[in-house]
């Protein structure tokens, strides 16, 4: 246990005046002969979360609580102190006697090496386990109590331990922040619903009083920055014209199901009906293709449109119609 506690000192740049301090802190609770780090996480989710209130309050003096919250909660997540304890290997120091956890830890650890800088906040392809956040509470807490409870010399000390923070220019507020301005712009309105299971924090969103994203997190407000994310990109697979159709476009830019949408837009607008006419035929007759074309009349002007080869003449009209529906976009006619 002396060389787990030399290297962890080593990579806090701090030396413990009381080393059992820190023995405690890398001893989980399936060493039965030897007391835990339970006591000390309990302190250390405290002190980690006041020490971060403590300096992005002083950091950004004009910003309001629910932007601090944010950022508090985006430096002090499970996701975000596990990655801390995998990144600076603190793990391999806590003693244990459960063979299941070492699997569980190298499986995230091998995740976290190919992951993106978000994923910290939002969470990976692996869900990180608790024990790793727990270690680097623990940790702080014992740093903490040896220092005779002095919170700036703590940060002092962790604040290089967790680096990279998530400031306010590199959080990801755009999920919530666009989804509000975006559904305003449209004049809808947005509701958030936060619960608890168990020890999940649970958001669900609902435009128009329907819902559309549900996100987790042990966070209540990363839970909502993952169901604001999830959101958005269901409603940016979807595009709400001025009239107040809806339609969603595809991998190849297609509106799905456009010829109904064309002709929910023209009884919206109170044109005539559009009209649809085979173009071109081409190929044998197991392997025909089909062009087609579109054109509808507005109150100004009549627009016509051709459609891409498809082999089914429905298709054809289908891509038509996604043709006019992009020109009437692009053209404000919409």
């Amino acid at each position: 246990m002396e060389s787990c506690v030399s290297s962890v000192e080593s990579i806090l740049k701090y030396r413990f005046g009381n080393k059992k301090v820190l023995e405690e802190a890398l001893t989980h609770s399936s060493c039965t002969e030897s007391a835990s780090y339970q006591r000390l996480e309990f302190v250390g989710d405290a002190v980690v979360g006041l020490a971060f209130a403590n300096f992005v309050y002083l950091a950004y003096p004009s910003v309001d609580q629910g932007i601090l919250s944010l950022l508090r909660a985006a430096n002090i997540s499970t996701e975000k102190l596990a990655r801390v304890a995998v990144r600076h290997g603190l793990y391999r120091y806590v003693r244990h006697n459960a063979l299941a956890l070492d699997a569980k830890v190298r499986e995230f650890a091998l995740a976290v090496e190919s992951e993106d800088e978000l994923a910290a906040i939002y969470g990976g392809a692996v869900k990180a386990p608790k024990v790793l956040a727990d270690i680097v509470e623990s940790i702080i807490a014992a740093v903490y109590v040896d220092c005779d409870f002095d919170l700036k010399y703590v940060w002092k000390i962790i604040r290089g331990l967790l680096e990279p923070i998530v400031t306010l220019e590199t959080l990801p507020l755009q999920p919530v922040t666009m989804l509000y301005e975006l559904c305003q712009k449209q004049g809808k309105q947005v509701d958030m619903k936060h619960w608890r299971k168990v020890d999940t924090n649970i958001c669900s969103i609902y435009v128009d009083g329907k819902l559309i994203a549900t996100g987790t997190s042990d966070q209540k407000d990363i839970a909502k920055l993952n169901a604001a994310k999830e959101a958005l990109e269901k409603i940016n697979k979807s595009v709400i014209n001025n009239v107040g159709i809806v339609y969603e476009v595809n991998e190849k830019n297609e509106i799905e199901s456009a010829k109904q949408k064309l002709h929910e837009l023209c009884c919206k607008k109170k044109w005539p009906k559009a009209t649809y006419r085979i173009e071109k035929e081409v190929g044998l007759a197991h392997e025909k293709k089909f062009m087609c074309s579109v054109e509808i009349e507005t109150a100004e002007v009549k627009l016509f449109m051709s459609g891409d080869e498809k082999s089914r003449v429905k298709e054809a009209e289908n891509s038509a119609a996604s043709m006019m529906i992009h020109s009437l976009v692009e053209s404000n006619y919409l």
